[in-house]
């Protein structure tokens, strides 16, 4: 009897869906970083495009058409800030607000993502030195103790990440809203819209995305230098990416304490903001459509303004497509540098033409190594850095040569829209909103790769990487 009371026991379920569902994620972000990255930002991407797709989302109360309804998706969730529809008119105030949601949930993912990618995969190549502040700046050493270059990190770890980079990215937001406000107010805008547009423009900011919440954009506001220096503080604090300032707000001022990638960023940063205004005011101080009709004061500033904005922002007073075509490559080559690792700014990144220079200037002077501030730059993180340059420069390449032949546009103005969507940067010559649809496509698909493709190329040379025990023959091909 006890045999048959055993046998006739109903069979013990298995786990639930949502677990299984769990399961398979944990095992995918842990095994394939890279591939988890990608499908997350599809997904909202989808899920996005779906939304816009609405009618109540639109201020005409109609369907917007596919391709404007995904390529607003992309800029969005991509915080890129190109736009093929009138970002201000085209939108219902639900539609604006969906707008708002997708770049803090864009800018979030994408400083989570680049930031817990190098960690989730450090087990090979310690990404966690090239993409996310190695060393005391580490956020993960302050939350879960100290983190060895081996250790893989499982996705229960990554919610105390998330938290802080969602508080910080709050604090500044709100902060940035409050500075600007009595701006608006003293702009004559009134009360109520202020109180919209504050934390509309300060999200622009931070998240490096560019739209604004009026059809003039920032025009009413050209000779307000206050509210566009914090515009500005929004867009450098976006750029610079979480773990600098994290290891501002834990270090302070204390320089010696600083890791490498801190000092990195920070320099470089700085000097390609001002060699880019010294460039553009060299450059179109003559030019009568831009910089030739203001005075030194208003040139400096507007040239400073202009190369902030490069470098991810979006925002722009100038019309871009008045400039020289001197001006545009300067652009577009600070564009595709772009800002720091793991931040809302696209690009190639800071960090990583310092290592190149670095690499370039100790081959130049016959050191066997690369070092900077007394740290030696291992050779992998070169190699990596060569690659994201390359990887970068073949997606820029093929999508101006695409979408050059698809409209016939000159390419001035086809590379500058390009390297500004695959950098993520929002500012355009007005060529991306005349795209045709299969060229609005590409430019989308641009985007897309920009914001995931150098982190996850990153990830996929790290997760490649194989321990080998032995040496081939060495044979040197001509190189230059």
């Amino acid at each position: 009897m006890t045999g048959l009371a055993v046998d006739e026991r109903a069979p013990r379920r298995g786990p639930s869906w949502h677990r299984r569902a769990f399961s398979a994620m944990r095992d995918l972000a842990t095994a394939s970083p890279s591939r988890f990255a990608v499908l997350i930002f599809s997904a909202l991407i989808l899920l996005f495009t779906a939304i816009f797709s609405l009618p109540v989302m639109a201020s005409d109360g109609q369907v917007t058409p596919l391709p404007d309804a995904l390529f607003t998706a992309v800029s969005t969730i991509c915080v890129t800030g190109l736009a093929t529809v009138d970002m201000a008119t085209h939108w219902s105030p639900l539609g604006h607000v969906v707008v708002f949601i997708g770049v803090n949930v864009g800018a979030l993912g994408v400083l989570t993502l680049a930031s817990i990618l190098g960690l989730v995969i450090s087990k090979r190549l310690g990404l966690r030195a090239k993409l996310l502040a190695a060393g005391d700046s580490n956020p993960m050493r302050a939350h879960g103790g100290p983190v060895n270059e081996g250790q893989a990190v499982r996705l229960g770890e990554v919610g105390q990440l998330l938290a802080t980079v969602a508080l910080s990215t709050l604090v500044i937001e709100a902060a940035l809203a409050v500075l600007l406000y009595p701006m608006l107010l003293a702009s004559g805008i009134d009360p109520l819209t202020a109180l919209w547009e504050a934390p509309y423009y300060a999200a622009m900011a931070f998240t490096n995305t560019g739209f604004a919440p009026n059809s003039e954009g920032l025009a009413p506001f050209a000779q307000n230098y206050l509210l566009l220096s914090v515009l500005m503080t929004g867009v450098f604090l976006g750029s610079i990416g979480f773990p600098v300032i994290y290891a501002l707000w834990k270090h302070h001022w204390h320089v010696r304490r600083w890791s490498i990638h801190v000092k990195l960023t920070l320099i470089t940063t700085v000097v390609l903001f001002f060699a880019g205004a010294i460039a553009f005011v060299i450059l179109e101080y003559g030019n009568p459509k831009t910089f030739g009709t203001m005075d030194a004061w208003d040139t400096t500033f507007q040239a400073l303004f202009l190369s902030a904005m490069t470098r991810s922002g979006g925002f722009s007073i100038i019309d871009i497509g008045e400039l020289h075509e001197s001006s545009i490559v300067v652009g577009s080559m600070l564009m595709f540098v772009g800002g720091g690792s793991a931040s809302t700014a696209g690009g190639i990144k800071v960090t990583t033409l310092a290592v190149l220079a670095l690499a370039v200037w100790s081959e130049a002077k016959g050191r066997p190594s690369v070092s900077a501030f007394g740290r030696r730059i291992p050779s992998d993180v070169q190699r990596v850095a060569l690659s994201v340059v390359a990887w970068g420069a073949t997606i820029v390449a093929l999508s101006t040569i695409t979408i050059a032949h698809l409209t016939k546009a000159p390419l001035d103005e086809v590379l500058f829209d390009v390297v500004s969507g695959f950098a993520t940067v929002g500012l355009s010559t007005g060529l991306t909103q005349e795209l045709p649809d299969p060229a609005v496509f590409v430019m989308a698909l641009t985007m897309f790769m920009g914001r995931v493709g150098t982190v996850t190329l990153a990830a996929a040379v790290a997760a490649t990487s194989r321990t080998q025990h032995y040496a081939l023959p060495v044979e040197r091909p001509i190189v230059g």
